[in-house]
């Protein structure tokens, strides 16, 4: 992938940086918050080279790039303010990124914001706590040893001090402070502090105050950045500049930190204990219903952007009881899903599905990574989307049955199995991973699923190839066009046609490579190699599919004179498009040449040009 390329055509397909309110990226996704919806070309972001499917969830416009999704974004931060910055001891005054939509797509959009930035390192400290774990259980360590107690540590500081990374990330989200938000964290976590936790009668200037952990906590932090994002603006409108700098942290501390103890703390660990209750209660009474529950529904999940609202329930479960039982059951929808695109993989006959399924199913195995295989692969497949979801269920729930559960926050995947070898029945683990892998890709080899047609066999050298008109009208030339692009030949060779009745018709025996969903545009590939584009109309894109209707698939074999679109001349005329059609053969490498052009009036079927063969023109 060329990421400066990418980064580029995304940017300009989202209305440009002006129309981007915020920026982030999680594990596979950039996620815009929009300003102008209407300024989105949703079909120029999806043609982007990289982008592998696009969806719109939680307030976002999210752009699935896969595991590559970093160098993007860093390219988009090269090329414009989008994804940098941070804020340093006053409020920035910037534009809120805050999403658009319901509570919950706010919710959502506000837990992907602040967790994004720490996902690899919750991750990857996550998976060295659960090798180091792993090594205990199977006598490889001695945990008291100093190697243990150092590896201990290098694995479990990043989520003991969260609320210092959470600190950054919230002030970011909220354009607060960072450096007074850390100061306020620090307090949480503060050795002193921590050591008074469970201690009877504190109190603070005669207040009782009931202390709770802090120690990987979430909400509080999250809560009091929150408050003080609004608190800053009101003192720096309302203390003298010459003191604000300094006296507002001072009194945000003095007055925040108190409250947290006093207040938010006590109510938020309510919370937290209550949400990992009401979890153990259901993974402890009916496990296998939970287990199939989230098996099921986690790639579903993942597909709306819903996911990230789990974050905070699993990291409250984490910090109550030292396991998580919420996450056992996703390495089962997670394995599931790569064991289907392994066996589509395997069944496909055409070769770009293979080369999309390998390593969509190796990232999906390794990293626990699955968009590139749900987007590319099983969803527009369906079937194999469908059999992974039921592997997920029929996993999940054996592995919950088993009392399975996580010892780190980890991303499910291969390389972290070890995280749920602590607890429960591993004998049901591992049938439940076995169940999650087999069925589908048995499912998805056996029984299957509609495959693309295979790719021709290579084109015979020295075969020229008869362009059939596609439409009623008149043609004319390709350097009459008002598009440079087209007019120049950039794109390719090829004839004109300004359409009198809005019917395209297939100018020769041909499958279908690519068919647009707006309709303005079909690739075809003659069995002789000649490649074919004709595109309706002059920036016919932007009318997003209305006035067009596709009558084929990609991938559909079609002979000279099949209708393939049908397109309301008058209508896209009235819109203010040009409606002149180019027809261009797009591998001039193979068909240089373009001869015998007609011009004038034209109907369907009559001969347009000559597409002539490379070899062809050397002997000539």
């Amino acid at each position: 992938m060329d990421y400066s390329k990418t980064a580029a055509a995304v940017l300009k397909g989202v209305g440009g940086e002006d129309n981007v309110l915020s920026l982030v990226h999680c594990a596979t996704r950039l996620r815009f918050v929009i300003r102008d919806d209407a300024k989105v070309d949703k079909a120029a972001v999806k043609a982007a080279p990289g982008v592998i499917a696009t969806a719109e969830a939680g307030g976002q416009y999210q752009v699935v790039i896969g595991n590559e999704v970093p160098e993007v974004f860093a390219a988009i931060s090269t090329i414009s303010k989008l994804g940098g910055g941070s804020h340093g001891d006053g409020p920035s005054g910037a534009t809120s990124g805050a999403p658009k939509g319901n509570p919950l797509n706010r919710f959502i959009a506000m837990i992907s914001a602040i967790f994004t930035p720490l996902l690899w390192a919750l991750a990857g400290t996550g998976l060295l706590k659960a090798f180091l774990a792993a090594a205990v259980t199977f006598g490889w360590l001695d945990n008291t040893t100093t190697t243990y107690t150092i590896l201990n540590a290098l694995s479990d500081a990043f989520i003991n001090f969260l609320p210092l990374a959470l600190a950054i990330t919230a002030a970011k989200y909220f354009n607060a402070a960072q450096f007074t938000s850390l100061a306020i964290a620090g307090a949480f976590v503060y050795p002193s502090i921590v050591a008074l936790n469970g201690v009877p009668d504190i109190t603070f200037f005669g207040i009782p105050v009931t202390m709770v952990s802090y120690v990987s906590s979430v909400i509080p932090i999250i809560v009091i950045v929150w408050l003080q994002s609004h608190a800053e603006r009101f003192l720096y409108a309302k203390l003298p500049s010459a003191i604000r700098r300094f006296v507002t942290p001072m009194l945000l501390v003095l007055i925040l930190v108190p409250l947290t103890f006093l207040l938010i703390g006590p109510l938020s660990n309510l919370v937290s204990g209550g949400l990992a209750g009401g979890i153990s209660w259901v993974f402890t009474a009916v496990p296998w219903l939970g287990g199939a529950i989230m098996g099921g529904l986690w790639q579903v999940f993942v597909i709306f952007g819903l996911h990230w609202g789990f974050v905070p329930i699993m990291t409250a479960e984490l910090q109550t009881g030292g396991y998580v039982f919420l996450i056992a059951p996703l390495f089962a929808a997670v394995l599931a899903q790569a064991a289907a695109v392994t066996g589509v993989w395997v069944r496909t006959k055409d070769k770009n599905l293979k080369s999309l399924a390998a390593p969509a199913a190796l990232s999906g195995f390794l990293a626990g990574v699955t968009e590139p295989a749900i987007y590319g692969v099983n969803l527009p497949l369906k079937r194999p989307f469908v059999y992974g979801v039921i592997g997920g269920v029929l996993g999940g729930g054996l592995i919950s049955a088993g009392g399975i559960a996580s010892n780190a926050f980890v991303l499910p995947s291969g390389l972290a199995i070890p995280a749920l070898l602590s607890t429960g029945n591993l004998v049901l683990l591992f049938i439940g991973l076995a169940v999650a892998i087999i069925v589908p890709f048995l499912l998805t080899v056996i029984v299957g699923f509609k495959d693309p047609v295979a790719e021709p066999a290579a084109p015979a050298e020295g075969t020229d190839v008869d362009v059939l008109s596609p439409l009623d009208g008149t043609a004319i030339a390709l350097t009459e066009v008002a598009d440079a692009a087209f007019a120049g030949g950039t794109l390719g060779k090829g004839v004109a046609i300004i359409p009198r009745v809005g019917a395209l018709y297939a100018p020769f025996d041909a499958v279908v490579v690519a068919a647009f969903p707006t309709g303005h545009a079909i690739g075809l590939r003659h069995a002789d190699g000649a490649e074919a584009l004709i595109h309706i109309g002059i920036d016919t894109v932007k009318l997003a599919g209305q006035h067009f209707t596709v009558k084929v698939d990609k991938g559909q074999q079609v002979k000279a004179g099949d209708l393939l679109v049908e397109f309301d001349v008058a209508a896209i005329t009235a819109a203010g498009y040009d409606v002149t059609t180019p027809v261009i053969i797009t591998n001039p490498k193979k068909y240089p040449t373009i001869a015998a052009m007609a011009s004038g009036p034209v109907a369907h079927g009559d001969s347009l040009f000559l597409a002539i063969a490379q070899e062809e023109r050397a002997l000539v």
